[in-house]
């Protein structure tokens, strides 16, 4: 039997959609807005999900007060208040849309969970844009 638990947070952060070998009227075209050069800002929310067989020592799939302390330690202390393109070594090469930070999140978190559990993470950039990532 397998249970799927979840965890909320948020952070906020800066970015621009760009592609660097594009001049600006192609990027404005393909990202409209999104590719200020300036940058633009959002309140990310973000939920994390982990499947796995119920711990029979504990009831737990995961101590949820460790995937809280996760999610702050190689999420939120990575990504709030950052300018994504600037100030996330993951982003230097990678154009940071919901669906490539999504991805990220998820490569920071998974080795971190023990290997008979499936990792799902969900990202809003806004209320009605999310993107879900299950690797």
């Amino acid at each position: 039997m397998k249970v799927k638990v979840s965890r909320k947070a948020h952070f906020n952060a800066a970015h621009r959609l760009y592609r660097p070998d594009w001049d600006d009227a192609r990027n404005r075209e393909v990202f409209g807005k999104c590719s200020n050069p300036l940058f633009h800002g959002h309140n990310y929310e973000l939920v994390v999900s982990v499947t796995g067989p119920i711990d029979p020592e504990t009831g737990f799939v995961v101590d949820m007060s460790v995937l809280k302390t996760l999610i702050r330690n190689e999420v939120e202390e990575a990504l709030d208040h950052k300018n994504l393109n600037e100030e996330v070594p993951e982003f230097r090469d990678l154009n940071p849309t919901a669906e490539n930070i999504a991805v990220v999140i998820w490569n920071k978190l998974r080795p971190h969970l023990k290997p008979a559990c499936d990792l799902e993470v969900t990202l809003y950039e806004t209320p009605r844009n999310f993107v879900t990532f299950g690797g």
